[in-house]
Parts: structure tokens; sequence; C-alpha cells
């Protein structure tokens, strides 16, 4: 019994327990909605008052974009100068007032009204959104736009450095510029953290590191009232995190000794280290000076490079195609030996001539024909019929095709820029499906010596040099060499040797290769103008008959040296002067004016004199 009373004392006691509890949620609950409700009805608009007159103001504290330096980081390429912008909400301005206010702004500002009312059109004119009126304002300006800001509301300004391209001139095309991000590209990159007024890289190494360079903003937050008074007197700052710093392949040195070799002439100039990969120069010409586009009239600007004939804002070491001319016989004797499709010392005879297929075909080089000639001559005297045959009878499109594409040949660069073609190499299947038309056998003999559909940049022919100096590699070219922390200095990221493509050719063709090569420099067509007693050079040298033109020529050559020394020490350079110029036959005589300035640390002036082409230079001087 006294156990029944027990049990039901302690079901009595947790009943109690329950029912208690339920009263307390209950109670919590109700206290909670009362509490809801006064807040949110009888409250409400009191809140609603406040947090409309107490708000958080936001300003972005640009970060500082990375510089970028040469090879030997102690020269900026790229720096930064301190600018401000001036911007607009036009909601701010009171009703009413918005023509007074504009004209005292452009007063200010030094540009006419219709400048700000082209920025502000009439259907933005209640917009919130903040509005770049002006940039590149100095700091005195700014500073008589502060002490009157009281009869400017609606103005503000914000610190926007702009790039001060230190080096200009043929660097141009490898750094880029850079420009205020576009309401397309936002849309594209928005998910990147880009926002609007973010100064964005538009082409060269400014665009492809663009991430690397950005750094992270910062923000300064104050609580201001309806009015944009400020409430707390102290900000809550995070700093910005500055970008990175670049430090590029590229010898400023080399670099300008290349853009004076070339000259004036429009054209292509790289140097590069076969070793691995590295370019040490990279010049086309015409050039522009992307200062320009700090400019309010950048886009002006823009619009008339982009319209200019002699296309300033091509880059044509990578980005324009050329036939490779007599430069592609350097592949067609690599095929020749590796199929062993003739003997080396097998000797066609050439009249100067060929007839097939009811055409008449000259070897241009040498009218008169150069007689009997093997496989080491042929190359060194550029004879076209020697190729002709070897190419149409021993080994035929697929062949030389396939071949073309172990060199690289119409295939991506992956060299580090925004923009790159890729050139193209022609198949029978091809021309069947683009024209409807056979392959025949003048399309192979024209392939043979570099004509024809061929096409290719002339960052391809260094390739294909730097392919025999590797005996058979290829690096993927690249303009950066490293990324450091710009406090600290210290490097975050240094770029390896990578290789882009590799063939399965034997060692000992290489080395023949090699020999003939150098023996186009000691005995052939390139014997005079590649004359140098400082290095030991081999090469080939080009001429591209522009298609629809039979006096039009582009200028080739393509050459490594020492050709005597191990490949860490060796260098490529190709030279390309496009039919545009008066011809002159320039490329291999730039080609070893720059050899000479290397080699022998010698400036353009002290190259042409030591290499006796000072004449040259005169010449064409009294001809302009």
């Amino acid at each position: 019994m006294a156990e029944y009373i027990r049990r039901n004392s302690i079901k009595i006691s947790r009943n109690n327990q329950i029912y208690i509890l339920t009263i307390i949620v209950v109670f919590s609950f109700i206290c909670y909605a009362l509490k809801l409700f006064s807040m949110q009805i009888l409250d409400g608009r009191n809140y609603r008052q406040q947090s409309r007159n107490i708000s958080s103001q936001v300003k972005i504290i640009p970060a500082q974009r990375g510089e970028i330096f040469d090879r030997n980081a102690n020269l900026p390429l790229v720096i930064n100068t301190d600018s401000f912008a001036v911007d607009l909400i036009p909601a701010e301005i009171p009703e009413g007032y918005y023509d007074t206010i504009t004209l005292k702004l452009a007063k200010y500002l030094g540009i006419s009204k219709k400048d700000i009312d082209r920025k502000v059109p009439a259907n933005l004119r209640r917009s919130f959104s903040s509005i770049e009126i002006r940039g590149n304002i100095s700091f005195d300006v700014i500073s008589n736009i502060a002490e009157n800001v009281s009869d400017l509301p609606g103005v503000s300004w914000r610190a926007k450095p702009i790039r001060n391209y230190v080096e200009t001139g043929s660097l141009s095309h490898v750094i880029g510029y850079v420009g205020d991000i576009t309401k397309e590209e936002i849309n594209i990159m928005y998910n990147q953290g880009y926002k609007a007024n973010n100064i964005i890289g538009k082409t060269g190494i400014e665009k492809q590191y663009d991430k690397e360079l950005q750094g992270v903003s910062g923000r300064e937050s104050r609580t201001v009232d309806v009015r944009g008074h400020i409430i707390s007197d102290v900000p809550i700052i995070e700093p910005p995190i500055p970008g990175k710093n670049l430090i590029l392949t590229i010898d400023s040195r080399i670099q300008t000794l290349a853009e004076q070799a070339l000259g004036e002439r429009v054209g292509a100039a790289i140097v590069l280290k076969p070793a691995s990969g590295e370019v040490l120069a990279m010049v086309s010409y015409p050039f522009y000076d992307q200062n320009l586009f700090n400019s309010d009239d950048s886009a002006e600007l823009y619009a008339k490079l982009l319209k200019a004939s002699n296309q300033p804002l091509l880059n044509r070491a990578v980005n324009a195609v050329y036939p490779p001319a007599s430069t592609f016989k350097t592949i067609m004797v690599s095929a020749i030996l590796s199929e062993k499709a003739l003997a080396a010392d097998k000797k066609i005879e050439c009249s100067g001539r060929m007839e097939y297929g009811g055409r008449i075909f000259n070897c241009h080089i040498k009218v008169p024909g150069h007689g009997y000639m093997d496989l080491k001559n042929a190359l060194a005297q550029s004879c076209d019929v020697y190729f002709w045959v070897a190419g149409r009878d021993n080994l035929g499109v697929d062949k030389i095709a396939s071949y073309s594409k172990e060199f690289g040949f119409g295939q991506s660069l992956e060299i580090d820029l925004p923009a790159k073609s890729s050139g193209f190499i022609p198949t029978a299947q091809w021309k069947e499906r683009r024209y409807h038309e056979k392959w025949l056998g003048g399309d192979t003999m024209n392939m043979s010596i570099g004509q024809g559909y061929t096409l290719v940049t002339p960052m391809h022919v260094a390739n294909m040099i730097a392919m025999v100096c590797n005996k058979g590699k290829i690096y993927k070219p690249h303009l950066l060499k490293e990324i450091r922390e710009p406090k600290t200095n210290k490097v975050i990221k240094e770029i390896k040797p990578e290789v882009l493509h590799e063939s399965n050719i034997e060692e000992s063709i290489w080395t023949e290769v090699q020999k003939d090569l150098r023996y186009v420099i000691t005995d052939g067509t390139a014997q005079y103008p590649m004359n140098n007693k400082v290095v030991q050079l081999a090469g080939k040298t080009g001429t591209a008959e522009v298609s629809g033109s039979s006096d039009s020529w582009h200028s080739w050559m393509a050459a490594y040296g020492p050709f005597d020394a191990p490949v860490e020490e060796q260098i490529v350079v190709v030279v390309l002067v496009e039919a545009v110029n008066d011809w002159e036959w320039w490329a291999p005589y730039a080609t070893n004016i720059i050899f000479q300035g290397i080699f022998a640390d010698q400036t353009y002036d002290e190259a042409i004199e030591s290499l006796g082409f000072k004449y040259l230079v005169k010449a064409r001087s009294r001809m302009e």
C-alpha cells in the first residue's frame, strides 16, 4: 500500500511540473507576441523613421595595384601615381537645383556643363547610384571642391590612382593597359568579386594577371544621419591589401636593342631563351603610348587607334599571321632526314624553274638556277626546286602537315597573353571541306616552301628554332618570371619551364639540322648580313610572297646562337619585316644587330658601327 501511494505521488508531481512548464511557455509566447505587436504596429513608425535617419556610410578604399618590373627586378616598368575621381549622386541634389549645382561643379573640374549632362542624362537624375564625372584629378582641384562642399550636395570624391607606364614604346603590346570596368564586363566578372568603378586590365600582362595585380579594396565605415552628417567620431577601417608585384622575363636592355634594330618598320622581333621559354624581348611595330588611356577622352583615342590603317593595337609577334616562307625549310629538312625520304647527299637539278600542272614555278632566289643541289646546299641556297620535288614526290602533304604540328605550327602558343593566334596548317581534307576542291601537287609544292595556305606567327617560328636548339623540345613561351609580395619583396611564385611540344625525332638528326642551319650562315643566303665575329650563329632566311602580288615580300630571319655553346647559353632571335615597308631585306641585318648588341654588350649605335651597317642606316635615311 505504501508503495502504491509513493508511486501516485511521483506521478502527480510530474504532472504538476509539466503543467507549470506549459504555463511558462505559453506566458512567454504571449509576452513575445505582445512585444512584437508593440514594435511593429504601435511603435513601428518610430523605428522606421530612426532606420531612415541613421545609417552606415561606407567608403571603399581602393587597393594599390601591383607594380611591374623587368627581369632584373630593379627597373619599374609600371608604377602607380596618386590621383582622384569626382562622383555625383543625382538624387541627393535638391529638386530644382540640378543645373545650378552641376554648373558650379563643371567650373571646378574645368569642363563644360554639357560634359556632365552627357554622363548624367535626364533618366538618371533621380538615381541614388554614384556616377563618376571625371577621373585623373589633382589634389589641388579636390581641395577647392572640399572647401565648397556645402554648396555641392551630391558631390563626393575618392582616391583613384592611375597607372604610370614608365617604359612605353614597344612594351605597350607586352604590358597592355587598364581602364574602367564596363557594364558588360561586370555581368561576366561579378562572381569573381569585381564591382562597379573597378579598374581592370584590358590587354597584355595587365589583363592576363589582373587578379594578382588587383589586390583587395579596404572599407571605411561611419555612422551618419539622413543628411549625411557623421554621428560616430571613430571610423571602422579595414585597410586595403595591395596587389602583388610582377617580375617579367623581359630584359629592358635587350627590348630597347630589338626595338631600335627593327626601327620604324612594320613588323615584329622576338628574343627567346630556348632552354626555358623565357621571352627576353618582344617588339611589335607600330606601337602606342598606354598613358593616353589615362585621359577622359580615352574612348575616342581608342577608337582612333582601332581605325588606324597600320593597326598599332595589333601585337604582330603573337597575333598576326604570315606565310613562314623559306624558314619553313627547317621543318622540311627535319622531315626529309627523319623519314629518309631522300638521302642527304642525293642531288636534284635546279634549272631556275619547274613546270607542273600547266604552270611555271620559278625558283626566284636565283633565276638561272642553282644547278645540282644536295640537301645541305639546297637549304643554304634556299633552292625552291629541291624542296618542291622533295615535298611533292617524296614526303606528301600528310607527312609535311604532321611534322609541322610536331613543331607546334597550327596550334596555340599558350603564351601568357590574353590574345594569341594559332596560325594554320592546311591538309587535303581541309581543302576539300573548305573549297570543295581536291588537294593538288601544286598545293604540296607551295606548302613545301612555306607558301600557300600555311600561316604562322613570329612566335611560332621562334618556337621552331627553339626545338632545333633543344633537339626535340619546345618550352612554353612565357613573359612572367616571378610574383612577389609588395612589402617584403618575397618571391611567392616562380615560373618553371614547362614543355609545350616534344618530338620523337632522333638526336642524330637534330645534330645534322643544326649543322645545316650553321651552313646557311657561313656559306648560304645569310652569309653577308649575318656575318658576326663575336658570336657563331645558325639560322634560316625567308622571303614570303604576299598573296596577289608578285613584287611584294615579307622579310624573315630566324636564328640562334652561340652555335657552339650549350643550349642553356643560347638565345633565339626572330625578325619579321612586313611587305608594306620599302623592300630592303632588313630582317637578317636587324637580327645580327640584336645578336651583336647582346653578346658584345653594345648599344644599337655601337652594334651597327661594329658590324659595318652604318652605311645601310644612312642610306635609308637619305631615301626617307
